[in-house]
């Protein structure tokens, strides 16, 4: 580089820091019109910082969004105090919430305006550049799972330095190493709201993270120059993901971060928000949801249980593309028991806590609004997860667990498979379990079968029995944690149908069928099929509620074990059908509604 470019690039930097920092603009979350004219400039002058090569560990893990957080982290931007008060107000009652700003003083006296009282708040005077700290703050990592702590950060994709050095200080308050993926040949630009990951190795973005990294970016920028192989292998060395989840951009979201329209709720279950049939990224988010189904599974290699949850439109009717903004409740924050959830108005938010209340019991559902005159966050293309990022716990306790599925199996114990590890050791585990809502719950010791995989008996029970239950592992040492994580006023839950319906498998009936997903359905379904043995001449039908045959699904040979099988709900008109699988001498049926 030149020393005329050199000196622009210099000079750049502190303009745009006094700039901002000024608090004369509050910046979108994707790039003005300026930033693009210097983003290369920005590229040309980056400078390696942190620990440049790999972490030195094995079975490295970068921790997902439900486990245990020590700090719920924000910047203070001065453009958004009431939704930012009513963040930290919420969170300090699970974790430290720690606040990056140019004058804590101010920032307490604007607190202490909106009534907000200094439990668990610290403040870290450091210079920014905008609100998004999701996307230019480090990861969470951990060795062997549950060991040694650490940050993984990326090259911010945004020409906005001190944004991008904001990691780098948490990391030094905290005292938490910060591996970087600044220097080649690992040199890498990402972003947080366009990356979700499990805990076990399996991570969701937007196609974005290969344009990003293809070496040329728009008008001809210097981006790190990398294949998909290349990232792939990268993500492995460095984050411990085995699976890399790449899907479709979407045409309408202009920043193409996944967290605008999906959340990963807990190792399986996948909420996905919904536009109305053929409007907006409507197609492209369900083509991408089909993608991901067809071609990938859980960590349990089960297919991902799918929720849907409105995308609100604008008061008169606009979504984007057609006058709206990105409105979306997907893009929430977990922090330990609460979830911050972004709202906008009563006809959507009704639904959404609604659907939130039923798939995640016991959570501490707060709720934000960040679309009115005063603080209208979403018209920068952004929301609650967009502006908080939370920083793991050291030395967690780490519990994975498949959930039971609804059996109709009356005669035989219940049996749940938990993987649990702390890095002292796990000294006891167990399930606790009821059948009625209001009632008191029974613990049943788990045994350490093998490794760090605990196993514990639910007993049977009679049809038509509802089993709610959590599993708790307790540390040597003392510490407990649960799955789910808001136990015992969260809970899973399956049903116990009997014979004669519903689902699950028995002795007698080698046919079974999971929970179709979604239910309701409209576009793509899923008809998650086992058997305990092959099965010949068999049928998969679509029938209305008389028992006309609608589709034949599938005809001919079920393989033993577990197989998806797919319709198009879009194909059909709204009502009640039923979903039955059946052989010469068995069958099993579920109710399905297509809306």
């Amino acid at each position: 580089m030149n020393v005329l470019r050199k000196l622009s690039a210099i000079v750049f930097l502190v303009c745009l820091s006094l700039n901002v920092n000024a608090q004369q603009v509050q910046l979108p979350k994707g790039m003005t019109e300026y930033e693009k004219t210097i983003m290369e400039d920005y590229l040309q002058t980056f400078n390696d910082r942190g620990i440049t090569t790999p972490p030195p560990y094995t079975n490295i893990r970068n921790m997902a969004e439900w486990e245990e957080s020590e700090a719920l982290v924000i910047t203070w931007t001065g453009g958004f105090n009431s939704i930012q008060a009513q963040i930290v107000d919420a969170a300090q009652d699970e974790c430290i919430v720690i606040i990056h700003c140019t004058d804590s003083n101010n920032v307490k006296s604007t607190l202490s305006g909106y009534g907000v009282p200094d439990v668990n708040i610290e403040y870290i005077e450091v210079a920014y550049n905008s609100i998004w700290i999701r996307d230019y703050f480090a990861n969470t990592c951990y060795s062997n799972y549950v060991e040694d702590r650490f940050f993984v950060d990326w090259i911010y994709n945004r020409p906005r330095p001190d944004d991008d050095l904001i990691s780098e200080a948490t990391a030094a308050y905290m005292g938490i190493d910060i591996y970087s993926m600044t220097a080649n040949p690992t040199r890498f630009m990402a972003t947080g709201g366009n990356w979700m990951t499990d805990g076990a190795g399996n991570a969701f973005s937007s196609e974005l993270i290969l344009d990003e990294n293809d070496g040329t970016g728009d008008n001809g920028l210097s981006y790190p120059n990398h294949t998909e192989n290349d990232i792939d292998q990268m993500m492995n060395d460095w984050m411990g993901i085995n699976t890399y989840i790449k899907m479709t951009v979407l045409p309408y979201d202009d920043i193409h971060h996944i967290d605008m329209h999906m959340k990963l709720l807990d190792e399986e279950t996948l909420l996905v928000g919904e536009y109305p049939a053929g409007v907006s990224d409507g197609p492209q988010i369900e083509a991408n949801l089909q993608y991901v189904l067809s071609n990938f599974t859980t960590k349990f290699g089960t297919p991902f249980k799918v929720y849907r949850i409105p995308q609100p439109s604008s008061v008169g009717g606009g979504y984007p593309g057609s006058g709206g903004y990105y409105r979306t409740y997907a893009n929430q924050t977990m922090v330990n028991n609460t979830i911050l959830l972004p709202t906008y108005r009563a006809e959507y938010d009704t639904i959404a806590l609604g659907i939130l209340d039923t798939i995640l019991p016991g959570y501490n559902i707060v709720p934000i609004d960040v679309d009115n005159s005063g603080q209208n966050l979403i018209s920068l293309s952004g929301a609650i997860h967009c502006i908080t990022h939370t920083v793991g716990v050291e030395n967690p306790v780490y519990i994975s667990h498949k959930k039971l599925e609804n059996t109709t199996d009356v005669l035989n114990p219940y049996q749940a498979d938990a993987t649990i590890m702390h890095i002292n050791g796990i000294q006891a585990a167990s399930i606790w379990y009821k059948t009625d809502i209001a009632g008191t719950y029974t613990a049943v010791p788990m045994i350490n079968t093998s490794g760090d995989t605990w196993s514990g008996l639910i007993p049977a029970q009679p049809a038509g029995t509802t089993v709610y239950y959590y599993v708790e592992g307790t540390a040597v040492g003392g510490k407990q944690l649960t799955h789910p994580f808001p136990a015992p006023a969260g809970y899973h839950k399956f049903k116990v149908s009997g014979s004669g319906g519903g689902s699950g498998i028995d002795e007698v009936n080698p046919l079974g069928m999971n929970d179709i997903y979604p239910n309701p359905a409209s576009a793509i379904t899923v008809i998650p099929v086992h058997t305990n043995r092959t099965i010949k001449n068999a049928r998969i039908i679509l029938t209305n509620m008389v028992g006309q045959i609608v589709e034949v699904i599938y005809e001919g040979e079920l393989p033993q074990g577990d197989k998806n099988f797919f319709f198009d709900a879009s194909q059909y008109a709204a009502g009640m059908y039923q979903v039955m699988i059946q052989s010469e001498e068995y069958k099993v049926y579920q109710k399905v509604v297509i809306k």
